[in-house]
């Protein structure tokens, strides 16, 4: 099965001259998501993933099943005050501004295995700021999964030392 077939390029979405890839097909199909998580888990297996971080909103989606399906737990990464506990936070660049995310100060133990899981990888600056909210906390950084890569945009030149990044789909 070729995972491609189920995103949908939608253009000029969120504006003109952007091509949006669309993966609402794929996660309707009971076969293409459950071929995408596992080839999102895979790599991961017998690497002692303690716990999987996923990103608003669509790491929330891969970022459970891949904890699910590597025996780890499950910890979220969110926009500004959406956390009921203590947070640190991390303001990173966007190509029309800033933005912020936020994970509880007691969400990882120094030394624990985490793997981050997303949807896709486009300009970095997202999955810049995980990593280092990870490291803030202790975090030992097994890797970064994800289901597209958007490489023509080079975000993963934001990731700076962090290279053990798995995409199942690149474009």
């Amino acid at each position: 099965m070729e995972l491609t077939q189920f995103i949908r390029d939608i253009p000029d979405w969120p504006k003109p001259g952007v091509t949006f890839k669309d993966i609402t097909p794929l996660l309707a199909d009971p076969a293409a998501l459950a071929m995408a998580v596992e080839q999102m888990a895979n790599p991961f297996r017998g690497k002692g993933v303690d716990v999987v971080v996923g990103t608003e909103s669509r790491g929330f989606i891969f970022g459970t099943a891949v904890a699910q399906a590597l025996s780890a737990g499950f910890i979220p990464v969110r926009k500004p005050d959406k956390l009921p506990w203590k947070t640190h936070r991390m303001e990173y660049e966007l190509e029309y501004g800033t933005d912020c995310l936020e994970i509880h100060t007691d969400a990882i133990r120094p030394g624990q295995r985490v793997l981050i899981v997303d949807d896709v990888l486009a300009t970095g600056g997202t999955l810049a700021a995980t990593i280092e909210l990870v490291r803030k906390l202790g975090g030992e950084i097994v890797g970064v999964s994800l289901l597209m890569e958007l490489s023509f945009l080079n975000g993963a030149e934001k990731l700076g030392d962090h290279k053990n990044v798995h995409a199942v789909i690149s474009y």
